[in-house]
């Protein structure tokens, strides 16, 4: 507040300065002739509205580099009038410039408070836009320690409640019983795999990254032999040249199996899944394609939201939602397209300081 107040004090004394100075000089140029070269700038400078204007430019800049409260500047908007129109009245009373001269007074005040106008309503909405960023940064954390909690919580019940439903089903003997046994641990399977989905999400999330040089044809094809046999109805297909990249070797490999878990949903039996690594520029690309029905194109956007989910094989909302979090935590990006054949293709882009060879 006190350097606020010195800077309104300057401009005041700087308004107060150039009245005097005006005033001085025109009882100096009383019946003097003043002599204006053509040019209009020039001209303004030059005569005796010269400091008035000076006075006005300097205020105007020293509002828009630091505003003041609005106290403040109708007190300075009012003494820099009062002191500028003064000098102009009391030139063009000695006769050193014309009467319609001092016009200039009020159109200086009122382009200076216009220019107030804007800086108010730029300020306004730096404010509303760090409101908004700071309300996103707090429902984000919010959102990752909800992950976290039920992450963490939610594994120790599931455990407990499998062991007691194997034992119950050890004891019984009728068919029917043993087979509705068989559905609640189905269900406890569904439930273990969202905790473990919530788990790899929210340990994308985190900041530490270990990074180290990882040869990612060779990830490539390890994960399609895992996936190969979990899923042996579906055909599977690796392309990538000796490429090494530099990430964490457990995020990347959690994120492209997160990527094909959501292939293997939207491919029928037999379908094909195609697991590239390429190359673009300096960018790595890690693509996971499918022939399946593809994503619908209000749908491209939405897909990595955390919780998002859609189609007749609409899963958790959780597997994509993990595929960017990695990304996010390599400083890359991902992309879903459509294929030209039909399918969707999740593409994982590392930067180029992933990059190794």
């Amino acid at each position: 507040m006190p350097k606020k107040l010195l800077t309104v004090g300057l401009v005041i004394g700087l308004a107060i300065w150039a009245g005097v100075v005006s005033s001085t000089r025109a009882f100096q140029a009383s019946g003097e002739a003043i002599a204006i070269d053509g040019d209009d700038l020039a001209g303004t400078v030059s005569g005796p509205s010269g400091p008035e204007a000076g006075v006005w430019v300097s205020t105007a800049v020293v509002y828009g580099l630091r505003p003041w409260s609005l106290r403040n500047m109708w007190l300075t908007c009012l003494v820099v009038t009062l002191a500028t129109g003064g000098a102009l009245v009391l030139h063009a009373r000695s006769g050193a410039t014309e009467w319609p001269e001092t016009s200039e007074i009020p159109l200086m005040a009122l382009l200076f408070l216009v220019m107030v106008w804007h800086v108010r309503r730029r300020m306004a909405a730096t404010a509303e836009a760090q409101r908004l960023a700071a309300s996103e940064r707090q429902a984000r954390e919010r959102q990752r320690r909800f992950v976290r909690f039920a992450s963490h919580e939610l594994r120790t019940p599931i455990t407990v409640a499998r062991g007691f439903t194997e034992l119950l089903g050890e004891q019984q003997r009728d068919a029917a019983s043993i087979e509705d046994v068989g559905v609640v641990l189905d269900e406890l399977d569904k439930l273990e795999g969202i905790a473990a989905r919530l788990l790899a999400l929210a340990q994308a999330d985190e900041d530490s990254i270990r990074a180290e040089e990882v040869d990612l044809a060779a990830l490539l094809e390890r994960t399609a032999r895992r996936w190969r046999a979990g899923a042996p109805s579906r055909r599977w297909s690796v392309e990538c040249p000796p490429l090494t990249v530099r990430a964490d070797p457990s995020r990347l490999e959690v994120a492209i199996d997160s990527a094909v878990e959501n292939a293997v949903r939207h491919t029928e039996e037999g379908g094909c899944i195609a697991l590239r690594g390429l190359t673009d520029g300096d960018e790595v690309l890690v693509e996971v394609a499918d022939d399946g029905v593809g994503i619908a194109p209000g749908q491209l956007s939405l897909v990595f939201e955390q919780f998002h989910s859609a189609g007749p094989h609409a899963g958790t909302g959780l597997g994509l939602a993990i595929v960017r979090a990695v990304a996010e935590a390599h400083a890359g990006r991902v992309s879903a397209t459509n294929g030209p054949d039909g399918g969707a293709v999740i593409t994982l882009v590392l930067p180029t300081a992933a990059a190794v060879a």
